[in-house]
């Protein structure tokens, strides 16, 4: 017999109706699941009553089926249930078989949303919508995503536009922001969108200042903007000027940085403001003379997140997104230790992330930037800005990521390979730990190499979480 179990396109509905389903050992060919956004789950299913039972999956599958369940497909609820029934039916190791077709659909779907999520926070663009009584302005902005991650990314744009008010509008559903609470609402066509504003204006003199012309590369830019969201990003009006253009803005960068010669003093601490504070800090870091790196650098790059913050964690240097958005951690390995820290429990807007080197250290190579290993003299020059963002937090816990932060921080002999995971009292903060850069699982060789990398990370990071909790416990 068949049972018909209705959803939302909601992750704990079907968390709520597998838990059940597996308490009553139902396999997987019985279980006809009906992707219905017009119900929640049936309570009437053709089941006899029983509570939950108790069982363990590993920590990932339940991490990455929440953004597995957003995607868009029907057959994505059989899949988890599939894989769920398995994980609990002797096949503990289903996530390292890399061959199974279900492990292998089940990773290329997160991966699919998992990038939609990091498209859609790269291509919104709000626009303003003056009121009536002429108070504030209300921003809308229209997207078209190819999942269903309305839920899973508005707490993005709730922490970084909390100031604004602003709705997303797309075809699925909508958000709303009142400065308080995230309200959900129905989708709407492009239609309803608003026409453009003067904001658009400002993206478009941005886009062309940001645009570096030695670094074009159409193919790659179709990849990374697709024509799809064309309609919806006014810089895109500047393209083909800015395409034609690029032959003579590269002669003339050669020529400048040819004719520039770099003057460093050796320390940032020459270019410390006198009163130390983060927007002071902030502000004078881009006049930073320490050390070479800023000639070819776009930008030097501070950390960011509450003055407050609990828990700082340290990266390397920026990166090449890093250097153009002038924003720590927004690349590929930013979106991991997001991942990971929300898997854990690691509240994203309680934590400051930034970096042992402000400036982006690159080879070129044709028209990429390839990330170059800060050397001891840069590392020591750049020191004073980290220390200086440590003595005004005042946290509790230091996370260093990779090799270079740790040495930062707790000597050239510390070797992460040796002590990841211990806990360190230092004078920069009651408990320091290192483990690896989240760009190291990005560069492991094979699927298996990163489902073992991850889980170690995670691991990690689940002792941070731990400590966070017991420490808001005891306060």
């Amino acid at each position: 017999m068949t049972n018909a179990v209705h959803i939302q396109r909601s992750f704990e509905a079907w968390r709520d109706a597998a838990r059940k389903l597996i308490a009553l050992d139902v396999p997987p060919d019985a279980i006809a699941w009906i992707d219905d956004d017009s119900s929640s789950l049936l309570p009437e299913l053709d089941l006899p009553d029983a509570a939950p039972s108790a069982f363990q999956v590993p920590a990932e599958f339940v991490g990455f089926s929440r953004l597995v369940a957003c995607f868009r497909d029907p057959q994505r609820w059989a899949l988890l249930y599939r894989m769920l029934w398995r994980l609990t039916h002797g096949e503990k190791q289903l996530l390292q078989d890399a061959t199974d077709d279900d492990t292998h659909r089940f990773f290329a779907m997160h991966r699919k949303v998992r990038l939609d999520r990091h498209k859609m926070t790269a291509f919104v663009r709000f626009r303003a919508v003056q009121s009536e009584d002429g108070s504030e302005p209300h921003y809308i902005a229209w997207h078209r995503p190819d999942h269903f991650i309305l839920r899973l990314t508005a707490p993005f744009f709730q922490r970084r536009f909390a100031s604004m008010k602003w709705t997303i509008l797309t075809p699925d559903e909508s958000v709303t922001w009142d400065g308080t609470d995230l309200r959900f609402s129905e989708g709407v066509p492009a239609s309803q969108a608003p026409a453009g504003d003067e904001l658009e204006t400002l993206w478009r003199t941005y886009y062309a200042n940001s645009f570096n012309p030695a670094r074009l590369n159409l193919k790659m830019m179709r990849r990374e903007m697709p024509v799809r969201h064309w309609a919806t990003l006014p810089e895109t009006e500047v393209i083909d000027d800015l395409i034609r253009e690029a032959p003579r803005r590269v002669e003339e960068m050669v020529k400048k940085q040819t004719a520039t010669k770099c003057k460093s003093t050796g320390s940032a601490a020459d270019f410390l403001p006198p009163r130390i504070s983060l927007p002071q800090l902030r502000d004078a870091i881009q006049g930073c003379r320490g050390c070479d790196l800023y000639c070819n650098a776009t930008q030097a790059v501070f950390g960011e997140g509450p003055k407050d913050a609990s828990i700082i964690f340290v990266g390397e240097q920026p990166g090449d997104q890093e250097d153009l958005a002038g924003k720590p951690f927004v690349g590929p390995s930013g979106h991991l230790l997001d991942e990971v820290m929300e898997e854990v429990g690691i509240p994203r807007d309680e934590v400051y992330v930034t970096n042992a080197v402000k400036h982006f250290k690159f080879e070129p190579r044709g028209t990429r930037r390839i990330h170059a290993k800060p050397n001891a003299r840069e590392m020591a020059a750049c020191k004073p800005w980290l220390a200086s963002e440590i003595s005004v937090i005042k946290p509790e816990i230091v996370v260093c990521l990779g090799s270079t932060a740790a040495q930062q921080l707790l000597g050239k002999q510390f070797r992460v390979t040796k002590s990841r995971g211990e806990w360190i009292k230092t004078d920069f903060a009651p408990r320091v730990m290192a483990t690896v850069h989240p760009s190291s699982l990005l560069r492991m060789p094979d699927h298996d190499a990163r489902v073992q990398a991850r889980k170690m990370f995670t691991h990690d990071l689940n002792l941070v979480a731990k400590a966070l909790r017991k420490m808001k416990a005891s306060a």
